[in-house]
Formats: C-alpha cells, structure tokens, sequence
C-alpha cells in the first residue's frame, strides 16, 4: 500500500466529488462526496476507516455538492441540471439545461469559486465527444452556460485569488487553463495547462502553494503540477481508477476511486484511501446563494 490506508469499508460504483467542508463534530460532516450512478450524498471520517453514512439518496445521478453559506444545505450538480438540496433531502431544480439535449445526459462534477459561484460541467450518458458543457450558477441563482463542445469536463479547480481556472476534459487527456475575472466569472484566455500520454484527468484542487492535484483514472496515480505546468510530484495509488482527490487539515490526501467497467476490480478499486503529504489546501468554498 506504500503509505496509503483505506478509509471506507464500501466499494463505490463511481465514487467521485471528495470535498472538505473545513467542519466537522455533531452533525456537519467533515469530508463529502458523491456515489455518481446510486444519486448518493454520503460523509465520511477522514482520520477514521468505517462505513460512509448516508445524507441524501437522490432518483437521479448525483454529480457534486458543494455547501450553501450559512449551512442552509447544499448545492448540487445532479440528473440534467442544478438544483438545491435541503438538509432533509428535497431537491428545489433551479433549472435543468440538458434535458433538451439530443441525447441522454448527466452533471459531473462541479465546486464553488472564491466568489461563491458554482461551476459544474455536463456530459453525454455515453461520454460521446463535443456533448458536455460548462456551466456558471450566480448569487441570484440563475445557471448560465459558459462552454461546450466538451466530452467529459472534470474539475473546476480554482487558484486562491479566483482570477485562474482549471479544467479536465477527461476524454481528450488533457486540462486547461482559463483567466477568470473574478467580479464576474466571465472567462478570457483559455490555454493548455497539462497533456496526458497514459490516463485520464480526473477531479482536481488547487493546494495552499497554488500548486494542482489531479486524480488521473485508468493510470492508478495522482499528479501534482505547478502553476507552469510542471508536473513535479506523481504518486502511485492502489486503485486503478482514482476519480477525485481531496487535501484536509493536518496535510492529508484523501483519493476516491471506481470499480465502474473493471470486469475484475482489485482489492481497493472504488474505496476512499488517504496518506499524508506535505501540504494542506483551503476548505471547499461555499455558494452564496443570494
């Protein structure tokens, strides 16, 4: 296991979304996130291996949350749009693009900027190439679609000052880079950040020394890049489809994964696994809903 430990008892189908709330103790769970094809919000201990417990079980694809200021539920990417969800698990749909695409569709993964806007990204059922965007959700709670023509966008991830975005387009092996103006959110220069020759790019976040980690499945690693680009750390994980990556106080990384596809799934594919690593990273910013 070189250093890794295993945090969940349960194997997750498309376990993804791994997100730090920076809370913690009685109710408010420390660490989230999301098991994709089961519509499951779950919350788990990151210093303690045990069984996720169970928030919320949606009747559609659950993509990502991220929580409402003031700790008034969340907000989440999930079947064809955006929409908030209660603490008690009712959904309230504040708008659903995709479902007058041409074909099926889903929400993937999504995150909060340092304004309080969140971002998430679609894509076809089928992962078919040019079918996914990006979408902007403002304050005031109307959802805007800022890209297309992606395949399977994963990501944002944010640098500290909301003027840098990153993006995966996890299909094409590759992720990129957006100026953001962050009084706005209305993207300018978009540029190649990082291309991958073995893996996919999968969920990112931005550390406390502006550097980015990516999960990169079907490669069994995590890679971290400096904000040129450099790729200067890889770990190897236990898991050959790593899908998001998480970093919580005290400099731990936790790594979600997926058994989804694997005819013969090894021992840890679709667990959660944490080691520790020399840097920590803010907590997952929250939506001000206004």
């Amino acid at each position: 296991m070189s250093g890794w430990t295993v945090l969940t008892e349960e194997r997750f189908v498309l376990g993804e979304g791994l997100r730090w709330t920076g809370a913690g103790g009685g109710d408010v769970p420390a660490v989230v996130m999301v098991d994709i094809p089961s519509g499951r919000l779950l919350s788990l201990d990151p210093d303690r291996a045990g069984r996720p417990r169970t928030l919320a079980r949606l009747d559609v694809p659950l993509g990502a949350v991220a929580p409402v200021a003031g700790g008034s539920g969340w907000v989440a990417a999930a079947g064809t749009g955006i929409a908030l969800l209660s603490a008690d698990g009712a959904l309230t749909w504040l708008d659903r693009p995709e479902d007058a695409a041409a074909g099926p569709m889903r929400m993937n993964d999504g995150v909060c900027d340092p304004a309080g806007r969140f971002w998430a990204g679609s894509m076809a059922v089928d992962a078919a190439p040019g079918a996914g965007s990006l979408y902007r959700v403002d304050p005031d709670g109307g959802v805007r679609r800022v890209l297309d023509g992606l395949g399977t966008p994963n990501g944002p991830a944010f640098s500290h000052d909301g003027t840098t975005m990153y993006l995966a387009d996890s299909g094409r092996q590759i992720v990129d880079v957006f100026d953001v103006d962050p009084s706005t959110g209305d993207l300018g220069r978009r540029r190649r950040f990082a291309e991958l020759d073995r893996g996919l790019p999968d969920g990112m976040i931005v550390d406390d020394e502006g550097h980015l980690w990516a999960a990169v499945w079907d490669a069994g690693q995590v890679h971290r890049y400096s904000p040129d680009g450099e790729r200067v750390l890889v770990l190897d994980v236990p898991a050959r489809r790593p899908t998001s990556v998480c970093l919580v106080a005290g400099h731990r990384l936790l790594v979600s994964s997926a058994t989804e596809g694997l005819g013969e799934p090894g021992a840890q594919d679709g667990r959660v696994l944490a080691r520790e690593v020399g840097v920590g990273a803010p907590p997952a910013r929250s939506f001000a809903l206004g």
